[in-house]
């Protein structure tokens, strides 16, 4: 039996440069050196998504001289590895000192010391060139043929990717870098929703498709500008068909992930009225015509066309519901978004389940705005693969804003308003990228 030391380190990276092969080397060393890989769900989770696939960058490190195994890493913690491998070491850089891999860092050394084991810290390289580096590769991440089919390949990984709706530049950043940590792991928003409701409110208009297309794609070039995540946009009814396959061709082009329209005509009213306002549903067969024509339009295979059905909305009932999700999945729609605007789950729960055993393919939507105590576990336990939070932005930044005004009148001055309900100027400028 081998007395050499056995060694782990884990490594996300998809681009190599001198600090990597410092810190391995060194690794190497100690002894029989073990890589973990970041697969693509977990490095996704707490930084960029990775430009090669987890089976890419395993074939480059395998290739790293010192190296002795390599094997797929499906947590940002240590606690599986540890207890599987029981290494001698633990090889890290030191930044993970302070940040939120900390607390994952007082575990490791936690489990390393059950059994002996020890963790051990390299300074971590802190270089200019490898910043420009980083940033060229998140560059790349913004360019349309990259990202326009990162929705997809979130959805293999994943099963479930979550959307935050977007409306401006800044919300695009709050989308983008938000995380928290939670259980061992780092929890991001998947994508962006770009929602014609928080688009026309953003510019004081009501939401009846008063803000043309082309002041929408200004929205989403602005977020796009700014960001690197998938967007999935709200594109009310699609308009005629005769308009939709440019619209279609337009987004494609931009890098835009998805689009989805509703089944409904003429003068669009929010959904959340319900039949209090008059709404026209589409029928089956227009509908169909559309779906249809907007896939023939696409000139890859990654934008996906989603059609959301408002028969619940519209109080027509499941048999309807149902009917017309089959058939858009048979016009050739890559999901169905289904709505409700019932506060419990039900009727939801009723069509995911029904819809599900006649379809395993398709891509499932829910926008949890009413029905908004289901956990995102929950829907992707039933077979939901997009959860979008609407408009939680907006709805959440108005209150505060209107407060801060109420304030200011009320003392003549802005600092209460200041300590109660501002952001330090510093802070949000951090948001904002130099380059």
């Amino acid at each position: 039996m081998s007395d050499k030391k056995t060694v782990f380190m884990s490594m996300s990276t998809d681009i190599l440069h001198g600090g990597h092969i410092n810190i391995i080397q060194k690794a190497a060393a100690l002894g029989e050196l073990t890589v973990g890989v970041l697969s693509d769900e977990v490095v996704s989770s707490y930084k960029r998504y990775p430009l090669l696939s987890c089976e890419e960058r395993m074939k480059i490190a395998a290739g790293i001289n010192g190296v002795s195994r390599v094997v797929k890493q499906n947590r940002l913690d240590y606690q599986e590895v540890i207890t599987e491998l029981r290494p001698d070491y633990i090889v890290h850089g030191d930044d993970w000192k302070t940040g939120f891999q900390k607390p994952i860092r007082e575990e490791c050394i936690r489990l390393l010391s059950e059994f002996g084991g020890e963790l051990i810290e390299f300074p971590f390289t802190e270089n200019e060139e490898y910043g420009r580096i980083e940033a060229a590769a998140r560059s790349q991440l913004s360019i349309p043929d990259i990202r326009r089919g990162r929705l997809k390949n979130l959805l293999a990984a994943k099963g479930l990717v979550t959307c935050l709706e977007a409306h401006s530049g800044i919300t695009g950043l709050i989308v983008e870098k938000t995380s928290v940590f939670q259980n061992g792991a780092v929890r991001q928003f998947d994508g962006m929703w770009v929602s014609s409701l928080c688009d026309s409110t953003a510019k004081g208009k009501p939401d009846i498709e008063l803000v043309d297309f082309s002041s929408r794609i200004k929205t989403i070039d602005e977020i796009m500008e700014v960001t690197t995540k998938p967007i999935v946009m709200d594109g009310d009814t699609g308009g005629l068909t005769e308009h939709f396959i440019y619209t279609v061709r337009t987004l494609e082009r931009m890098g835009v992930s998805a689009i989805i329209i509703e089944d409904k005509t003429g003068l669009k009213k929010n959904s959340l009225f319900g039949t209090e306002v008059p709404q026209t549903q589409d029928s089956i067969e227009n509908f169909c015509e559309k779906i249809t024509a907007g896939k023939k339009a696409q000139k890859t295979s990654e934008f996906m066309i989603i059609a959301r059905v408002e028969s619940l909305i519209l109080e027509r009932g499941m048999d309807d519901a149902l009917k017309r999700a089959r058939a858009y999945s048979a016009a050739g729609a890559d999901g169905i978004m289904i709505h409700s605007r019932k506060k419990e789950p039900d009727e939801i729960f009723r069509f995911i389940d029904a819809f599900r055993k006649e379809d395993k393919r398709s891509v499932l939507v829910v926008v949890p705005t009413s029905f908004n105590s289901v956990t995102e576990e929950e829907f992707k336990l039933r077979g939901v693969n997009i959860v979008i939070y609407a408009n939680q932005l907006t709805r959440s930044g108005f209150p505060s804003m209107r407060k801060t005004a109420e304030t200011i009148l009320e003392h003549h001055r802005a600092k209460e308003a200041d300590e109660k309900y501002c952001m330090s100027i510093k802070e949000i400028i951090s948001l904002i990228p130099e380059e």
